[in-house]
């Protein structure tokens, strides 16, 4: 079993250690120690990074995983470490000691939510730029949630209140009683509680600071219900919330000098944007269907007519997408109408509802069996691609295929 100092000392940054097992998986290594500083991945908090290193070699270590033993991975520069040797380890202190102020800042939010809202806390994990916990809460949470429990939490921080560690064999009463969290059936051996007095008592197994003020402050960055009563909550403490933080306002004032009126704030900016928008929209489908209407009109006028159905076909140099609105919008307005359109990478097939006994599913198959590809749809519409013969060649092999078709009907 590894000897976890990051336990009795988590501020410890530098070690010796004895190597006791290694593993060699491509051009990575994975170490046993007997001792080790690393923190293991686990509860929502990340492991450890840094360095390993001894006569010949060294190994910067990307991953910490354990229980009772720890393992360390990561990619091994010089030789191979053996078992025997001994090794020093260097933790990168900035990682650790960012993620301890994230972890405690969580359980101070999450102290605070339970009682003011009687939430608990479901669900905690560390990012690298923030962090995110999820609580059950039945009403439709709001800024006005959210502010009044930052206010909260962040007096515990300015509080400066000390950060402390409890371990047990067996939990009294009167400790179990005041757990804000139930101790997981899964715990096993020493229980281990950390303990802000009067803000907070709970089971947990990651690594702290030594008291609520080298957390800095903490902020919520953005909240959203999750399913019918979890809401997601993110945060970020210390340096992270600085950091990230800056990237928001970058981005409000970058975003907002981008409008005609640079005037705060930016939510009227975006809902006059948003109008305009909507008012351009609005002409621009005017202007295509009297597009649409025109290109009609020239289009039944160079139609094909056959046993009382008029075939129109034609090569087209728009997209897929709005070459269906358009042949959707033409076959609902005109009777006994069939289109054909072909585009550089695409077919579409179309026909009035009132035309029988001719599925353009069924000739979308045969044209595309005769030259490749795939695709289908239904008796009205179809559609296909990816076929090997030219754009000219295809409309005039469906031509083939329809007219074949409607003169056997």
């Amino acid at each position: 079993m590894t000897v976890k100092l990051f336990y009795s000392d988590p501020y410890l940054r530098e070690v010796r250690a004895k190597v006791e097992k290694v593993e060699v998986k491509d051009s990575k290594v994975r170490l046993k120690l007997d001792r080790t500083i690393f923190y293991p991945e686990g509860g929502g908090q990340p492991g450890d990074i840094g360095i390993i290193k001894g006569d010949g070699f060294r190994v910067e270590v990307e991953k910490v995983e354990g229980k009772e033993d720890i393992w360390h991975e990561g990619k091994v520069k010089g030789r191979i470490p053996e078992v025997g040797e001994e090794v020093e380890l260097e933790l990168d202190w900035e990682w650790r000691y960012e993620n301890m102020r994230q972890h405690t800042g969580q359980h101070i939010l999450s102290a605070i939510l339970k009682k003011m809202y009687n939430s608990d806390t479901t669900g905690f994990q560390i990012f690298p730029e923030y962090n995110k916990i999820e609580i059950n809460f039945d009403e439709e949470l709001t800024w006005e949630h959210i502010l009044a429990a930052e206010f909260e939490a962040n007096e515990v921080v300015w509080d400066n209140l000390p950060v402390e560690v409890e371990e047990y064999e067996e939990l009294p009463e009167e400790v179990h009683n005041a757990l804000r969290k139930d101790l997981s059936k899964n715990v096993q051996g020493k229980i281990r509680l950390v303990k802000i007095p009067n803000i907070d008592l709970i089971p947990c197994g990651g690594t702290h600071v030594k008291n609520t003020g080298e957390v800095g402050f903490i902020k919520v960055l953005n909240f959203y219900k999750k399913t019918k009563n979890i809401w997601r909550i993110e945060f970020a403490c210390g340096y992270r919330a600085l950091i990230y933080l800056d990237k928001l306002l970058e981005d409000y004032w970058r975003s907002l000098n981008e409008m005609s009126n640079k005037n705060r704030p930016l939510l009227e900016r975006m809902q006059e944007f948003k109008q305009l928008l909507e008012e351009l929209e609005g002409e621009k489908d005017q202007l295509r269907k009297e597009l649409w209407e025109w290109k009609s009109k020239a289009l039944l006028q160079e139609a094909e007519e056959i046993n009382g159905i008029k075939i129109i076909s034609f090569l087209d140099t728009w997209e897929m997408k709005d070459a269906q609105a358009f042949i959707v919008y033409f076959i609902e307005k005109n009777p006994k109408t069939v289109v054909l359109i072909v585009g550089s990478n695409y077919l579409l097939f179309a026909k009035n509802k009132n035309i029988e006994r001719i599925s353009m599913n069924e000739l979308m198959r045969e044209v595309l069996n005769e030259v490749g590809g795939g695709g289908g749809g239904s008796e009205i519409l179809a559609r296909g691609g990816g076929f090997k013969r030219s754009p000219e060649e295809v409309i005039e092999i469906a031509k083939k295929f329809l007219k074949e078709k409607i003169k056997e009907d």
